[in-house]
């Protein structure tokens, strides 16, 4: 038997290592003799939502079988789109940011703590994260470097400081998934950020703002992970 692949998993926002390993529950159990699943919460404390104007961005409700372990106070993000409220909205058209630099590191220490790995997957901001992560790997950042990458619900940074991780394609393999209701990172952005690689392979399911992990998914990631496991 094949050796387990092991993926480095980055968490969206508003939430932290341990719910999103709760939220990845089904995911982990269809890929349970393929690959394993490690998990770091991002470095930067979201602030609790103060009033209803505030969107709880990229916050999915818990996908059945799971109890939501957030609270408004233990939330966390990669970076802040809104550095002077500690905020993020991945519409933001902005000059600047706050925070991209110390999640990268905290990325790259945990690589060196937990590593090695052969692939890293992103969910939402995290996957946002991890297209970049994947633009500095190609320019040959050491820290960065992976044999694939899986990007769920992402979508490029509005953040003007960040236009130079799109500027030139990208020849890592990826699997992007995304669904066709979501409200929080609509499809078409998940699109949009596809278009950064080259020959990208695409996964849509009917669903929302989640990690699907059905049957009717299974056969595609199977199909991806396969072209990586060890012989």
């Amino acid at each position: 038997m094949a050796p387990l692949l092991r993926v480095f998993c980055v968490h969206g926002y508003r939430q932290d290592e341990r719910s999103f390993r709760e939220r990845t529950g089904s995911l982990r159990k269809l890929l349970k003799k393929r690959a394993e699943l490690l998990y770091v919460s991002a470095p930067l404390r979201v602030p609790p939502l103060t009033g209803p104007g505030q969107q709880q961005q990229q916050q999915p409700p818990p996908a059945a079988g799971t109890r939501a372990v957030e609270t408004e106070g233990d939330g966390r993000g990669w970076w802040f789109s809104n550095p002077e409220e500690e905020s993020f909205d991945a519409l933001d058209k902005v000059e600047s940011c706050k925070g991209l630099e110390e999640s990268l590191e905290t990325i790259a220490k945990a690589l060196t703590e937990l590593g090695p790995f052969d692939g890293i997957m992103g969910f939402s901001q995290g996957a946002a994260l991890v297209s970049m992560i994947c633009a500095l790997g190609q320019q040959g950042d050491p820290r960065f470097q992976f044999n694939f990458a899986i990007l769920v619900a992402g979508f490029r940074s509005r953040c003007k400081l960040h236009d130079h991780f799109y500027k030139e394609s990208i020849i890592l393999p990826t699997l992007h998934v995304f669904g066709e209701t979501d409200r929080v990172i609509p499809g078409e952005l998940s699109r949009e950020l596809s278009t950064t690689f080259v020959n990208p392979v695409v996964l849509t399911h009917p669903g929302g703002h989640f990690v699907p992990a059905s049957a009717t998914q299974k056969q595609v990631y199977f199909e991806f992970l396969e072209k990586f496991e060890k012989k």
